[in-house]
């Protein structure tokens, strides 16, 4: 199992910057590294052996958060990806391949999906011990 990996601070400020750029009823996703369960397991409980014990009810193997139905109007930027809204609530003259701090976004390919299971920024145990110091 995988699962996306971000410090609260790294949040808040993706937050923050962002308020600046929404319109209304779109959906800003920032770019995380991803890390196994696992991994996670031998960083917080580095002397307790682990064992798969399969998939518990009610627990994903992994989380979407750019889906394919939304990629027709997923724009994705250097850092984020940011989901228009399918409908149009008040005005239809806004652009989401720019804002003001970028201008290059491009729309994504039909079909795709950002999950951290085919997210290229996995971390080690090494790298999930130095992310969470800094």
């Amino acid at each position: 199992m995988t699962c996306f990996w971000i410090t609260r601070q790294i949040d808040a400020d993706f937050v923050l910057r962002n308020f600046e750029r929404m319109h209304g009823g779109d959906i800003f996703v920032p770019k995380k590294p991803s890390a196994r369960d696992i991994d996670l397991a031998q960083v917080y409980s580095p002397s307790i052996p682990t064992e798969d014990s399969g998939i518990r009810s009610g627990k994903k193997l992994y989380e979407v958060i750019c889906p394919t139905d939304d990629s027709v109007h997923t724009f994705e930027h250097h850092d984020h990806f940011v989901i228009a809204p399918s409908i149009k609530f008040y005005r239809d003259d806004l652009k989401y391949d720019e804002t003001p701090l970028e201008k290059s976004a491009t729309l994504v390919d039909a079909g795709f999906e950002y999950l951290p299971g085919s997210n290229s920024g996995f971390l080690s145990v090494e790298k999930i011990i130095e992310f969470g110091r800094g």
